[in-house]
């Protein structure tokens, strides 16, 4: 059990400090993604629930590389075709529609095409808004990808008027009557623009491309950082209903930025670590909960792959914790956002540094290898002669290809968190009971706290616990983990827990009984003793029962403390119940059986007699009707009088008094009717034979 109990402990410590040097661990885009896109995007019947959500749902699925249903095709390619070819529109809808056909190239002819290209190029000529101008240049742009001629008709009229929303700072507003600026504008505007350049006959003016560029570079200006690194844009002011997040955001800024830029002529004058920062942002969240988010996230991350800004190059580690024992070897893997392989390049780890001396390294500059077969950049640390402990680890990049320098960002110096982790050893365990402050070699007993032990001491109140130990790293130094408790446990189950303090390279615990006898509450009898030591960078972590100990205190004076409740299971009101005995009153003293026979006999007398009278009476049937009606009145009533009859017998037997009543309120009232029937016709009859 305490085997068992040591590796609980373990794993317990390794999780909860690998969850708080993993919050900030970024790795680009894998399996789990694509997992989790499968499992928020899932259509109903084929469908989804609009054709916004289809194309965020199949523009996922198409980075991600996972394969589409054949259903959704089949499902929402009839809507598509509907709404491009319906004579009344919506700018927004006929955009979706397009966007949704480029990924599932619907059956639509080039005249559906021509027809939608000239609804968008009058909304353009009639637009006032900002997101009129976005939905028609989108749709335009899609469109001439199958070829068809979507020229605008008025380039720099239509420039200007998007231009014309433009703040100082870089924002963008919505329309001219709006009177806030917005950074998520921004985005859509910058990707609107990047469209006009696209779809205009001839080339723009560089003079309006260069005030873009520096309404692009006033952009930046406003991003915002975290402790990590990582960069995102958010919004300054504005109307809560219009506020859409840091996520949402950086992920229009991006498409807008990374569109703007495929247009422009030179490069965009944006530092690689800003677009560094940005993809540190987009994949430091993790995988989101939300259909949109994920789209938002995935699609950005698809911009900043392939961009003529910069190309982000992300650091990251297959796992954060070396094991000594195990002789493991530090691996580095940097690819791009989603998984692709880097350039040529060369990781250094520059500096390593202790969690708890930051400022002087333990290692520098040390290059590491690199795997081509598995795409690995691995260092041993056996000979770096790192001990256990948590780490910073710094690395560089270097990039083998002089021009490949302003293709992708580095980011310089990148640092990650690390565990080295090993065996340590425990030694020198003694433990004992004694009289006096320094104690007595002999008194004290050797103690192996590398296997189950079975101790039984005993002491009194004017006596002393002693424990102590030491613990070395796999290097030789003195280690001293995060948790080393002793706990003592009574057996009324009442706990008592002491921290065991670092003192001279030992750790050593002594209890005076006589000034813990308060904390304990008077408390004599059996206490069991048990050793935690535990720690994130300790392989051997152990909880372990050492034996027990008998106390013998003194009574307790009558205001000493007394001892806690015990804590309630909250599952305990689920179980069993005690069992309830029910007393009865004893039976009452019966009458012989004789006795009982003797009345149930009497009770048939009444009955007897009555059948006596009916025979000395001459009782017969020659008055009975002859006819049809009256007859079928007189057999129901004497039916109605063997029913009453018989429903006495079943009361005696088997019914209760509010059944047989309810039964006995419907026949009494059929009774009443029909012997009313037949004595009115056997009275009629009467009177007909006195008179005749």
């Amino acid at each position: 059990m305490a085997r068992n109990l040591r590796h609980l402990g373990f794993l317990a410590l390794i999780c909860a400090s690998l969850s708080i040097s993993g919050a900030a661990v970024i790795r680009p885009i894998n399996d789990a993604h694509r997992s989790a896109a499968l499992e928020i995007f899932v259509p109903t019947d084929g469908s989804f629930g609009s054709l916004e959500e289809a194309y965020e749902a199949l523009r996922t699925f198409q980075i991600l590389g996972v394969e589409k249903s054949p259903e959704i095709s089949h499902a929402t390619c009839p809507v598509v075709v509907e709404k491009l070819g319906s004579s009344s529109f919506i700018p927004k809808d006929l955009f979706h529609a397009l966007r949704v056909n480029s990924i599932l190239g619907c059956q639509i002819d080039s005249r559906t095409f021509e027809d939608v290209a000239s609804k968008l190029q009058a909304v353009i000529k009639d637009a006032n808004s900002l997101l009129d101008f976005h939905y028609a240049v989108g749709g335009l742009l899609h469109i001439k990808d199958y070829g068809i001629n979507v020229a605008l008709l008025d380039t720099d009229g239509t420039f200007h008027s998007i231009k014309a929303l433009s703040q100082s700072d870089g924002r963008w507003r919505y329309d001219s009557n709006s009177a806030e600026s917005s950074t998520y504008a921004a985005g859509i505007a910058l990707e609107t623009l990047a469209g006009v350049v696209s779809l205009a006959d001839k080339e723009v003016d560089q003079s309006k491309i260069g005030i873009v560029e520096h309404d692009i570079v006033k952009l930046f200006d406003s991003i915002k950082s975290y402790d990590d690194d990582t960069l995102y844009f958010d919004e300054k002011h504005i109307d809560a209903s219009e506020y859409k997040g840091p996520l949402t955001t950086s992920a229009s800024v991006v498409r807008g930025v990374t569109a703007f830029a495929e247009v422009a002529s030179g490069r965009l004058n944006i530092p690689s670590d800003k677009m560094l920062g940005l993809a540190k942002f987009f994949l430091s969240i993790g995988i989101p909960g939300s259909t949109k988010d994920l789209f938002n996230q995935i699609e950005s991350l698809s911009c900043l792959e392939n961009n003529r800004v910069s190309i982000p190059l992300i650091l990251s580690l297959p796992s954060m914790v070396f094991s000594l024992t195990t002789r493991d070897q530090l691996k580095v893997e940097v690819t791009t956002v989603l998984g692709s392989a880097a350039p040529p390049l060369t990781v250094s780890l520059v500096q390593a540094f202790r969690s708890d001396s930051k400022d002087t390294p333990v290692m520098e500059n040390q290059e590491l290898q690199f795997d081509s077969e598995n795409t690995i950049h691995y260092l041993d640390i056996i000979p770096l002669k790192l001990d256990v402990g948590k780490y910073k680890l710094m690395f560089e990049i270097s990039l083998h290809d002089p021009e490949n320098i302003n293709t992708y960002a580095t980011g310089g110096h990148t640092s990650v968190m690390a565990f080295i982790t090993g065996s340590i050893k425990i030694d020198k365990a003694e433990i004992g009971i004694f009289d006096s402050d320094p104690g007595n070699s002999e008194t004290l007993q050797k103690l192996d706290l590398s296997r189950d032990s079975t101790l039984s001491l005993a002491a009194n109140h004017l006596q002393k616990l002693h424990l102590s130990f030491h613990l070395t790293t796999p290097l030789g130094h003195h280690f001293k983990p995060h948790q080393v408790f002793l706990k003592l446990r009574h057996e009324t189950n009442v706990e008592h827990i002491f921290v065991m303090e670092s003192s001279a390279r030992q750790f050593k615990i002594v209890l005076d009984f006589l000034g813990l006898v308060e904390k304990i509450y008077y408390l004599s009898g059996k206490y069991e003793i048990e050793l935690t030591v535990g720690d994130a960078a300790m392989e051997n972590s152990f909880l372990q029962a050492l034996g027990h100990i008998e106390l013998d205190l003194p009574e307790p004076p009558e205001k000493a403390a007394r001892p806690p409740p015990l804590p309630v299971d909250p599952y305990s009101r689920f179980g069993p119940k005690q069992e309830i005995a029910h007393i009865f009153r004893s039976a009452e003293r019966r009458p012989p059986k004789e006795l009982s026979l003797a009345f149930l006999a009497l009770t048939f007398l009444p009955f007897v007699g009555f059948l006596i009278g009916l025979m000395r009476l001459g009782v017969n049937l020659k008055s009975f009707p002859s006819s049809a009606v009256p007859a079928a009145f007189s057999t129901l009533f004497h039916a109605g009088i063997a029913a009453a009859l018989l429903l006495y017998v079943l009361f005696w037997l088997k019914l209760d008094l509010f059944t047989t009543l309810k039964v006995l309120g419907f026949l009494g009232v059929f009774l009443v009717f029909v012997g009313h029937r037949t004595l009115s016709h056997h009275a009629s009859a009467t009177a007909k034979l006195k008179s005749s």
